[in-house]
């Protein structure tokens, strides 16, 4: 189990940038070889054959402004078979990055061949009469309940553009799927008719999502000796990263709670509450990339994943699998000669790394950015627990819950979702499989 109360993390510095004088050029030196850029995003751009041109593309403005600002976004609108206007739409919301959303790019992903017969899930959901609408965010990195108004003027702009009654289908991938649970949830509150039939999340992070506390702490690493343009920390400082993550830290020196570090994340489930937790209308429907038996992956805790070391030494990077609870267990460490060295400490947090869940190739992507070595077993972490992708119910905050607990062998009722569907193994987040494109059609298909 994984509780807030005592998960906590502990940094100590054996060196102040005021301590010694930092020779010319020095930061220069150290800039040019620590990893650019935000990871993950964006993808790499389709191929040009695979890109479907949208019969409709519609510019979107938030249905209500949040903290003072309007979120903005856009939809593409794939007609399906047969059809020359909408019919039955289903409304798919972008997932977790930093930046725009790139609504070609992700029908590419979701339309990606799975095996074993190589079927293609948004070409099989059109010949099946469903009009696909991708919902992208201008920033898919600022807070949820923003990008939820952008969701809720695509859920009206759909009803209106609609001939017929047919009624919606409303989700979206990753964190787009919370983004489309508020915002149905919201337009209820609101007394207002969304029309939504069917709600359904695709590998979303409903109680909370993981990034290792190393990694984190490296992003502001990073960021703090080359502050020249955006970093991995962007990403890791953003609203949406503090509203998802169950545990989180403000900087690469910090040390405290990380279950309740960041106030955005205690508002957000808060505001979530308040709207009435999920829609009460839509059945609601989920798909996880996790396996449902309780299986994990094969990455220990407290093992090394890589040691990084550059310029004689001089910069570098210890980088372990988070540890099974326990006070004061060591997860890594950075240095940067004469303006930083540090050592971190974790106590009383769950060993997420290797738990069942959707994964991403967190401590891949920075190895190789870095040109560490770094053995395939580790190269992926959990990213969305099974446990919270399929909303079983327990609190957010203090996760009092086995991380390995054997869906299969739970009754419905301990899910917040009327039915779901779990990978056959752990999968990439968000990656399209037999198993989970199967599922949806036949629950589309009812």
């Amino acid at each position: 189990m994984a509780t807030q109360g005592a998960a906590r993390i502990d940094v100590e510095l054996a060196l102040r940038q005021e301590s010694d004088p930092v020779p010319a050029g020095r930061a220069e030196q150290i800039a040019a070889v620590l990893p650019k850029g935000v990871l993950f995003a964006a993808s790499a751009p389709p191929p040009a054959e695979q890109v479907r041109v949208p019969q409709m593309e519609w510019t979107l403005t938030s249905a209500w402004p949040y903290q003072g600002r309007t979120a903005t976004g856009g939809a593409a609108v794939h007609y399906a078979a047969g059809h020359e206007r909408l019919v039955r739409p289903m409304i798919l919301a972008d997932g977790f990055g930093y930046g725009p959303s790139d609504v070609r790019g992700l029908w590419h992903h979701l339309n990606t061949p799975y095996p074993p017969h190589q079927q293609r899930l948004l070409d099989q959901l059109l010949a099946q009469g469903i009009d696909v609408v991708l919902l992208g965010f201008g920033a898919r990195h600022t807070h949820i309940q923003a990008n939820a108004g952008v969701a809720a003027t695509c859920i009206r702009r759909a009803i209106s553009e609609r001939a017929g009654n047919a009624p919606l289908i409303v989700g979206g991938l990753g964190m787009g799927g919370l983004v489309t649970r508020y915002a149905l949830a919201e337009m209820e509150n609101r007394g207002e008719d969304h029309q939504t039939a069917t709600y359904l999340s695709y590998d979303s992070p409903h109680n909370g999502a993981w990034i290792p506390l190393i990694l984190q702490q490296l992003a502001y690493f990073a960021q703090s000796l080359s502050p020249a343009e955006p970093g991995q920390a962007a990403l890791i400082a953003s609203p949406a990263a503090q509203q998802l993550l169950w545990a989180w830290v403000e900087s690469g020196r910090y040390s405290g709670p990380v279950a309740t570090s960041s106030p955005l994340r205690t508002e957000f489930l808060a505001d979530l509450r308040r709207v009435g937790w999920f829609p009460v209308r839509p059945r609601k429907l989920g798909v996880a990339n996790g396996a449902a038996d309780g299986t994990g992956r094969n990455v220990p805790p407290d093992h090394l994943v890589f040691e990084w070391s550059a310029l004689g030494g001089l910069v570098g990077a210890t980088v372990r699998t988070q540890p099974e609870r326990g006070v004061n267990r060591h997860v890594g460490g950075m240095r940067a000669v004469p303006m930083w060295a540090s050592k971190s400490y974790t106590s009383d947090v769950g060993a997420f790394d290797g738990v069942p869940g959707g994964t991403l190739p967190l401590y891949g992507v920075l190895a190789d950015k870095l040109g560490a070595p770094i053995a395939n077993r580790y190269r992926s972490t959990c990213f969305v627990p099974t446990v919270s992708a399929v909303a079983l119910q327990y609190d957010p905050l203090e996760w009092p819950v086995d991380l390995y607990t054997d869906i299969a062998s739970l009754s419905p009722e301990q899910s917040q979702l009327d039915d779901y569907q779990c990978d056959s193994h752990n999968s990439e987040h968000g990656e399209v499989t037999g198993v989970l494109a199967d599922w949806i059609l036949g629950q589309l298909g009812k």
